[in-house]
């Protein structure tokens, strides 16, 4: 993409980016209001029948993911105008999300920063090896790759790995703002979860909020995802990696049905998004539709996005997802090669014996 294009394209993109303060106050009441509400009317149900409750539970994991995108839009300050109303919110989410939010705001903004650039990997992303990288691993690192990798792994034991055992510790090198954000809402979830279960008891507040965490935090894992490993992705060593490449061809446009578009807060336009954090999530998808550039990131759909649980290691070469198995059948076709070269390399020694 030409400098031209970059620039134009940046600019068009420009106007969803202004906050409408009155759709974010709404957005608050639409989506933490059923929250609430939800989770009560679980409690209600459990004295009748937990089949009653477990549709409720699947809502409400589903306005849960809803809250995460508010907290997410904090994170970005593009929620309201006002950075400490983006502060107080994002804390008050992140403790409902079980996130901490300077935190989570940190390591997500090097997501951003490094999105695709295969030199800058480790911080705010899924663990990615390429072919070669793979290849030359020792077999220990082979195996945690493919155990980080696989999906009952990835979408079973990282919702209990990452949302409640490591978001609750500081990272290394924290500024001590973060640190005390991290204290405070790791507080205020005790204090919470602690008042939840003097009310409910703790076996009613374990049937419940149990599988809403566990569900939401699934849900939230396989946006972040999807959203990143489809087979034509955006990957690049740091000389010739583009920020707006990375956003417009790194980033999907996940289509989903309007229920599932309302309940993830247009995070599908991850596209639209990756290339403008300032939009608000409201704004993504008028953003998407009349900025015509945008309309060509590759697009997914609920069906084709479950190909990507097959997707294992980058192909620099190819520039391409592959799964394990191909990658069997790569080393085979690179083990066929070095046989014919060393046939050919037997076969010039033996004719150059012969004309000596």
């Amino acid at each position: 993409m030409s400098a031209s294009k970059i620039t134009k394209l940046k600019k068009d993109v420009a106007p969803f980016e202004k906050i409408d303060t009155k759709a974010s106050v709404i957005q608050i009441i639409n989506t933490i209001g059923p929250l609430v509400i939800l989770w009560y009317l679980a409690y209600v149900t459990l004295s009748i029948s937990y089949w009653l409750t477990l549709p409720l539970i699947v809502i409400t994991a589903g306005f849960m993911v809803r809250t995460f995108i508010l907290f997410h839009d904090c994170c970005h300050q593009s929620f309201f105008k006002s950075r400490r109303a983006n502060d107080i919110l994002g804390t008050i989410t992140g403790v409902l999300t079980l996130v901490p939010y300077q935190q989570w705001k940190h390591t997500h903004t090097v997501h951003h920063a490094t999105s695709g650039n295969l030199d800058k990997r480790g911080t705010g992303d899924m663990w990615l090896l390429t072919v070669e990288e793979y290849v030359g691993s020792p077999l220990w690192r082979r195996i945690a790759y493919r155990v980080y990798r696989n999906p009952f792994i990835m979408l079973g034991v990282g919702p209990i790995a990452v949302f409640l055992i490591e978001y609750r510790f500081n990272r290394k090198g924290a500024k001590s703002k973060e640190r005390l954000n991290t204290y405070v809402t790791n507080v205020a979830l005790v204090a919470l979860y602690a008042l939840l279960i003097t009310v409910i008891g703790w076996q009613a507040f374990i049937m419940i909020q149990g599988p809403i965490f566990f569900l939401s935090g699934l849900l939230g894992i396989w946006l972040f995802y999807v959203q990143h490993q489809f087979e034509d992705s955006y990957f690049e060593h740091d000389g010739e990696w583009s920020y707006v490449q990375a956003a417009v061809e790194g980033s999907s446009y996940y289509k989903l049905p309007k229920l599932l578009q309302w309940l993830t807060g247009n995070i599908g336009f991850h596209h639209v998004h990756h290339l403008s954090p300032r939009v608000p999530n409201y704004h993504l998808e008028k953003a998407h539709n009349e900025t015509a550039p945008l309309q060509k990131a590759t697009t997914i759909t609920l069906r084709t996005s479950l190909k990507s649980l097959s997707y294992r290691l980058w192909d620099e070469k190819n520039k391409t997802f592959i799964s394990f198995q191909e990658l069997k059948n790569y080393k085979n076709n690179m083990n066929t090669i070095e046989r014919i070269k060393e046939q050919c390399d037997t076969s010039k020694v033996e004719l150059a014996r012969k004309i000596t």
